[in-house]
């Protein structure tokens, strides 16, 4: 991936920057694309943990998590229709 001539600078220290170098180096990427990299993985981190909390907290409650076990139940009966049984 090019990087655009047009992006924003962000600045980072001396000793992410040098790390930064190092990743790009041995994985044979440009600095751009490492960061790229990084961000996604951080961003999915993040929606996986908020996930996980969400999740988390309908376990905890009752009422929502019979609730979940219902609608569970509901979507597993629907994961045949229209298929032949064999």
């Amino acid at each position: 991936m090019k990087a655009d001539s047009r992006a924003p600078n962000v600045r980072i220290s001396a000793s992410s920057h040098e790390l930064l170098r190092r990743l790009a180096e041995e994985e044979g990427e440009s600095m751009h694309a490492i960061l790229d990299k990084a961000i996604e993985r951080y961003r999915r981190e993040r929606f996986l943990r908020s996930a996980n909390e969400d999740y988390q907290a309908v376990r905890r409650t009752p009422q929502a998590w019979e609730q979940e076990l219902h609608e569970r139940a509901a979507w597993e009966q629907s994961l045949t229709d229209g298929l032949d049984p064999k």
